[in-house]
C-alpha cells in the first residue's frame, strides 16, 4: 500500500472551527498540505481534481474568516468542494469519493451540515444564496449567504436574473466570483491587492457611505448623480473592472491573487464586517493550480481516471467498443459532409457529446454557447426557422433547463431541430443530479414530437442519418454514458421508418417490448426464459413516440404476458404502450401487462451496474417479473417497478 503524504498541521483540523486557533502564517502550510492530500485522494478515486485545486486557497480562507456553517458556504456546482469537503468533518471518507455508499462528488445537504444548498448544476448558487441571506434578515437572525461561481458559470443567464434582485440581500450576501478560466480581468499583483483592501476596507467603506449621506442632503439631484458616476468611474480606473456589477447592485472588490493569501484574508475580513453590501469579490485563480500534469493539461485535468501521482499518468480502461458520444459525433460529421445545412449546438460539453469531432471538421458550423441551455434550444430553432438542419446536443439531466423553450419555441412551431440526448439513463459516479432519468417522459408528451432511443452504436449511427433527413417536425434521440456493445457500425447508415420498431428474436409466450440499451439485459433473460420452456419475442420499439402500434397489436394478441423496459422515469415508454393498450381494449381480455421503469427514489452514486440492478432493470429483475406475472390469477393489468 503506497504510504499516505504527511500532513502534520492538517491532521489536527477536523471542522473549520479548529483553523480559528491558527495564525495568518500558518494557513500557507495549511493550503500546502490541503492541496497534497487532495491530489492523494483524487489519483485513488478519479473524479474532479483540476476545480478543486484552484480553490484551496480561497477555501481556507473562507472557512478561516467566515463562521461556517453559520455563515452559508454555497459552492455552484459543487465539483470544486474537495477540498471543503476535507476540512469539514469528512476527511476520513474521503477516499470513498464517488463510490457506492461514500461521499457525493458533489454538495448534498445530507451529506453535512457544511453543504446547506446541494449542487451538481452550475449558476445557482446566487440565486440559493439570496434565498439564505433574505430569510436570515427576514427571521432576525444573524448569518451571512456567501456563493462561490466560477466565470463559466456566468455564460448562464439564471446567475444574473439572481444578481438583478440581490439588492434586497444587503451585506448579508457576499459572492466570490472565481475566474479561472475566461480571464476576465487583467493581470493581478501588488497595486491591485493594495487597492482591493483599501476599498474593501472598513474605513474607506465608512467614508463613502458618509459622503453619500452628505450628498443625499445637501447636493442639488444632477450633483448627487455627478457624484455617484464619479465614485464608480474613479474605483473602476484603479481597480480595471466591476462596472457591469456595480450596475446590478453590487459593491464591487477586486481582482485579487486568489493563490495569495496575504491578499485574500484581509479582503475577507474587511467584507465580512461591512456594513455595505451586496459585494462580489473578483478573485482570480488558476484551475489544476500547484500540480505540475494538471496545469500543463489543456484541460486542467477537470475530470480524470485514478492516476499516478508523480508521473500524472492517468490509470485509463483497456479501450473496448467506441463510446456513443463518440459514435455520435463521427455520424454526424459523415451527415455533415453530405449536406451543408446540417450545424451542431453544445452547452459547454463539446467533449461529452462528442460535438468537439465535429467541430475540427467543420468549425465554422459548430457553436459552443456555454453553459446556456435556453439559449442553445431557442437558437437551434432560430437556425431550423430559417431553413438550416441545426443538432442540439445536450446532456440528458441538462436538457431539463431548457424545457419552456423546447415547448414553446420548438414543439409548439414544430421546428425540425434536432435533440442529441447524451447521458441517458443512469450514469454510475455522478449520481442522480447528472442521470437522465426523465427526458423520454418530458419529451414524447409533446406534440409534434418524435422520440427514439438506440438500442446499441450501429442504431445510433441509424438514428442520426434518419433524424438529419426528418424535416416534419423536431426529433430526439437518447444514448447513454459509456462504451457501446461492439457490435459493427454499417458503412453507409439506414434511414428507419418513423415509429416502426424490430423484432429481434420471435417467440409464442412473453414479449419484451424494449427501449434504448436495455436491449441486452433482455436477450438474457430471453435465454433464462427459453431454458424454463417459455417462449419469448424480443423487439426493439426504436421509438418512444409515435409508437408502433401496429406490432404492439400483434404482439398483445398472440403472447400471454407482454412487458415493456426502459431506462426511464415512470411516464415514459411504458406508461405510453399501456396507455394505447387500454385505449384499444387490449387489456380487457386478461392480457398481462408489466411495466419495468427506474424507480420512484433518486438514485445514489454507485457502479452502472449496480444501479440497474437496484432498479431492477437487469435480466434478473426481467425474469422475476415475468414468472411473477404468470403465476397471477387475476384478470386485469398489474404495472409497477421492482424497488
Amino acid at each position: 500500500m503506497t504510504q499516505r503524504p504527511s500532513t502534520p498541521l492538517l491532521d489536527t483540523v477536523n471542522v473549520p472551527a479548529d483553523m480559528k486557533r491558527l495564525r495568518h502564517e500558518d494557513l500557507r502550510q495549511l493550503a500546502d498540505e490541503l492541496r497534497t492530500e487532495m491530489i492523494d485522494v483524487v489519483s485513488t478515486t478519479g473524479g474532479h481534481l483540476g476545480a478543486g485545486l484552484g480553490v484551496i486557497e480561497l477555501t481556507v480562507a473562507l472557512h478561516y474568516v467566515f463562521d461556517t456553517p453559520g455563515d452559508r458556504l454555497i459552492w455552484d456546482v459543487g465539483h470544486q468542494a474537495y477540498p471543503h469537503k476535507i476540512l469539514t468533518g469528512r476527511r476520513d471518507r474521503i477516499r470513498s469519493l464517488r463510490q457506492g455508499g461514500g461521499l457525493s462528488g458533489f454538495t448534498k445537504r445530507t451529506e453535512s451540515e457544511y453543504d446547506p444548498f446541494g449542487a451538481a448544476h452550475s449558476s445557482t448558487s446566487i440565486s440559493a444564496a439570496i434565498g439564505f441571506a433574505v430569510a436570515n434578515k427576514l427571521k432576525g437572525q444573524p448569518g451571512k449567504a456567501i456563493a462561490v461561481i466560477g466565470d463559466g458559470s456566468m455564460s448562464a443567464g439564471m446567475a444574473y436574473e439572481a444578481m438583478n434582485n440581490a439588492a434586497q440581500a444587503g451585506n448579508r450576501l457576499v459572492v466570490i466570483l472565481n475566474d479561472n478560466d475566461m480571464s476576465i480581468a487583467p493581470p493581478v499583483g501588488a497595486l491591485s491587492a493594495y487597492l482591493s483592501r483599501l476599498f474593501s476596507s472598513r474605513q474607506f467603506l465608512e467614508l463613502r457611505e458618509a459622503i453619500k449621506q452628505v450628498s443625499r442632503k445637501v447636493l442639488p439631484p444632477p450633483l448627487k448623480k455627478a457624484a455617484a458616476q464619479a465614485d464608480e468611474y474613479a474605483r473602476g480606473l484603479m481597480q480595471g473592472g466591476g462596472t457591469l456589477f456595480e450596475e446590478l447592485g453590487f459593491y464591487y472588490v477586486g481582482p485579487i491573487d486568489g493563490h495569495n493569501l496575504e491578499h485574500l484574508l484581509p479582503v475577507l475580513e474587511n467584507v465580512r464586517d461591512a456594513a455595505e453590501g451586496p459585494i462580489l469579490i473578483h478573485v482570480v485563480t488558476q484551475k489544476g493550480k500547484g500540480y505540475a500534469p494538471a496545469e500543463a493539461a489543456a484541460d486542467k485535468y477537470h475530470g480524470v481516471q485514478k492516476f499516478d501521482v508523480v508521473s500524472g499518468t492517468q490509470h485509463k480502461a483497456t479501450p473496448g467498443a467506441p463510446q456513443y458520444q463518440n459514435v455520435f459525433g463521427d455520424a454526424l460529421i459523415a451527415e455533415g459532409k453530405r449536406d451543408p445545412s446540417i450545424v451542431a449546438i453544445t452547452a459547454a460539453m463539446p467533449t461529452g457529446t462528442g460535438v468537439d469531432r465535429f467541430n475540427k471538421v467543420f468549425p465554422d458550423r459548430t457553436f459552443d454557447v456555454g453553459i446556456a441551455e435556453q439559449h442553445a434550444v431557442t437558437f437551434a430553432a432560430g437556425l431550423a426557422a430559417q431553413g438550416m438542419r441545426p443538432f442540439c446536443a445536450i446532456y440528458s439531466t441538462f436538457l431539463q433547463r431548457a424545457y419552456d423553450q423546447v415547448v414553446h419555441d420548438v414543439a409548439i412551431q414544430n421546428l425540425p431541430v434536432r435533440f442529441g440526448i447524451d447521458r441517458a439513463g443512469l450514469v454510475g459516479a455522478d449520481g442522480c443530479t447528472h442521470a437522465g432519468a426523465f427526458d423520454v417522459a418530458y419529451l414524447a408528451t409533446l406534440p409534434n414530437f418524435v422520440v427514439m432511443a438506440a438500442s446499441d452504436e450501429n442504431e445510433l449511427a441509424n438514428m442520426v442519418h434518419t433524424m438529419a433527413l426528418y424535416d416534419d417536425g423536431p426529433i430526439a434521440v437518447r444514448y447513454p454514458r459509456g462504451e457501446g456493445t461492439g457490435v459493427a457500425i454499417q458503412a453507409e447508415p439506414t434511414r428507419l421508418e418513423i415509429g416502426k420498431g424490430r423484432i429481434v428474436r420471435e417467440g409464442k409466450t412473453v414479449a419484451i417490448l424494449s427501449l434504448g440499451t436495455r436491449l441486452q439485459e433482455a436477450e438474457k433473460a430471453a435465454e433464462e426464459l427459453e431454458s424454463k420452456g417459455l417462449s419469448t419475442t424480443i423487439a426493439d420499439m426504436r421509438f418512444a413516440k409515435p409508437l408502433d402500434h401496429d406490432l404492439i397489436r400483434k404482439l398483445a394478441a398472440t403472447h400471454e404476458v407482454v412487458l415493456t423496459i426502459e431506462e426511464g422515469a415512470a411516464g415514459g415508454f411504458g406508461a405510453h404502450v399501456l396507455t394505447w393498450l387500454s385505449d384499444e381494449g387490449l387489456t380487457d381480455a386478461g392480457l398481462k401487462v408489466r411495466t419495468l421503469r427506474l424507480p420512484d427514489f433518486f438514485q445514489d452514486h454507485d457502479n452502472p451496474v449496480k444501479q440497474y440492478a437496484e432498479a431492477g432493470l437487469d435480466a434478473p429483475a426481467i425474469v422475476a417479473t415475468v414468472l411473477e406475472a404468470l403465476r397471477h390469477n387475476s384478470v386485469g393489468v398489474v404495472t409497477g417497478a421492482r424497488a
